[in-house]
């Protein structure tokens, strides 16, 4: 992971949506469909920003971004979005948890 890995946020308060899962051994287009809904939520009003990791395991963590809650409802009932949900509680995700949280607070350090 490097700097640029890291969501340019502004300064706070915005909201963060973090998506915790445990894939199943299923890929059904997984990749794909994940790469497109990275690409699509960048094009959704109020959106700023994700990071995600996935270990050897399966579990993995995703942070998305966003300015206020309206936003995070547009993105959470976009027809495409709802497909690739569907499809994660059919085939992708053995189990998973949704948190939404407002960021009040935060800060950086990068070593020189």
């Amino acid at each position: 992971m490097s700097d640029s890995d890291f969501a340019k946020t502004p300064k706070p308060p915005y909201y963060a949506v973090i998506f915790t899962s445990l894939r199943t051994a299923v890929e059904n287009g997984y990749g794909d469909t994940a790469d497109r809904m990275v690409e699509l939520a960048a094009t959704m009003p109020g959106y700023l920003g994700v990071e995600s990791v996935r270990d050897e395991k399966g579990f993995g963590i995703t942070v998305s971004y966003w300015e206020n809650r309206e936003a995070i409802s547009h993105w959470r009932v976009n027809a495409e979005h709802r497909v690739a949900q569907e499809s994660g509680k059919r085939d992708w995700y053995e189990h998973y948890e949704i948190r939404v949280a407002l960021v009040e607070r935060a800060w950086s350090n990068t070593r020189a």
